[in-house]
């Protein structure tokens, strides 16, 4: 038997150090080659380190959220064979009794374990009764699991779930353990009375670790370094979105649906040919504003891990149904967790939409180093005076951010207001 040091590859690009975000093994754990051992990530995408042997994992290099560098000691494996180190393994360390006598019980009779708000699994508790579970008081962040109907009848009832203990598997809560409470009546038992109004003095510690550390970095560095300036300007769609209607019925089975966001990245390629200072990427050490012939659209979008911006490439050469089917495929990658470094990274100008919870207006924050962001609102149906009579409209605002030290203020009004006179008469969109 020998050991095995594997280290922190060379991922490439001149990345000298990289971020563990997940380890997918533990000390104990046998090894497959190509097995994936841990998640890093580097400054735009998360990246899986497999396994070059087969082995046993004996130590782990770092803790999650560490910051490792290029070459450093990922993990310890012992392995048949001399291995690429000399020394004898440590002894691996014995399982603790109640370890071993959990596993020795079959897992469909194991409770289900739910995770913390840090990620830590708690030991399995004993499952109790309808009527000691009333006793017992969900941790907070903890959420109640029930169906459609409980809920409803719980609302009905005035009852919060959340102070409800289920009987049924894994913690879900059933009619009787309604029953069970709505029977306490005005004296419930000790621990219930008063929860809803009871002072609460929880923390919460959660580290701003892996993507989130990313995004905190970027957003700081962006807001520190660019002079942003928001431009907010209101816009008729009621034409964009009856074409878009007729669009759909028509291709909408054929070539898929779209949404608003296609003819809105159109607009943008069309207006950039005449604002070519705005397609453009600023690097303020070297004193370098480069304009971009090529629209490489980054589309920000929310995932369960933070905010990500794929890029749509060649945005120029798209119509509106490819724009759409890469946006699909972008938004899936990137809400998977499977989107590339090169589709996270070389956008020339980003847009960002909250859709139906976008607002009124926003003030987006400039993806550096591009120097412009168009920022999309709710649309609205709003009351408009239009020939002197008042007629329902479907408006929304536009929300642009700019850098002030290579975009003027004028230029990028100009800008705006060319958007404006495509959304509003979308024929446009299609005229050359």
């Amino acid at each position: 038997m020998g050991i095995h040091i594997i280290k922190m590859p060379d991922i490439g690009e001149g990345i000298a150090e990289v971020e563990l975000v997940a380890w997918r093994v533990q000390p104990g754990d046998v090894v497959a080659e190509d097995q994936i051992l841990a998640d890093v990530m580097t400054d735009k995408a998360t990246v899986e380190i497999p396994s070059p042997v087969f082995g046993t994992v004996l130590k782990l290099g770092g803790e999650v959220g560490q910051v490792m560098a290029v070459g450093a000691e990922l993990i310890r494996l012992e392995v048949q064979g001399p291995g690429n180190v000399s020394g004898a393994p440590p002894a691996p360390a014995k399982a603790a009794p109640a370890v071993a006598a959990a596993q020795a019980v079959p897992a469909a009779q194991l409770p289900l374990p739910q995770k913390t708000a840090l990620g830590k699994m708690p030991a399995p508790q004993a499952a109790t009764s309808v009527g000691d579970a009333a006793h017992a008081i969900r941790q907070p962040g903890d959420k109640p699991i029930a169906s459609p109907a409980v809920r409803r009848r719980a609302w009905e009832l005035g009852i919060e779930l959340q102070y409800v203990a289920g009987s049924g598997a894994a913690g879900r809560i059933l009619h009787e353990d309604l029953d069970a409470y709505a029977a306490h009546g005005a004296n419930p038992p000790s621990g219930i009375a008063g929860m809803r109004y009871a002072e609460r003095h929880d923390e919460v510690a959660v580290p701003v670790i892996g993507l989130r550390r990313i995004i905190a970095q970027k957003m700081q560095e962006s807001k520190r370094r660019i002079p942003h300036f928001t431009y907010v300007e209101e816009i008729d769609v009621t034409e964009l979105e009856a074409l878009r209607a007729r669009l759909n019925a028509k291709w909408g089975a054929e070539r898929g649906r779209l949404t608003p966001l296609p003819l809105l990245m159109r607009a943008v390629v069309l207006a950039l040919r005449d604002f070519p200072q705005i397609n453009a990427r600023f690097d303020d050490e070297a004193g370098v504003v480069t304009r971009h012939g090529a629209v490489h659209l980054g589309i920000a979008t929310q995932t369960e891990a933070g905010l990500m911006v794929p890029v749509v490439r060649h945005a120029e050469a798209r119509d509106l149904w490819a724009s759409a089917a890469e946006l699909a495929r972008l938004a899936e990658a990137a809400r998977t967790g499977k989107a590339t470094r090169e589709e996270l990274s070389g956008s020339t100008i980003t847009i960002t939409s909250l859709g139906a919870l976008g607002g009124i207006v926003s003030t987006p924050v400039i993806n550096a180093p591009e120097v412009a962001i168009v920022g999309v609102n709710r649309i609205v149906e709003r009351p408009m005076i239009r020939g002197g009579a008042v007629v329902a409209r479907q408006m929304m605002n536009l929300s642009s951010s700019f850098d002030h030290r290579v975009v003027d203020g004028m230029h990028a009004a100009e800008f705006v207001q060319t958007l404006r006179g495509l959304l509003e008469c979308p024929a446009t969109l299609f005229v050359e």
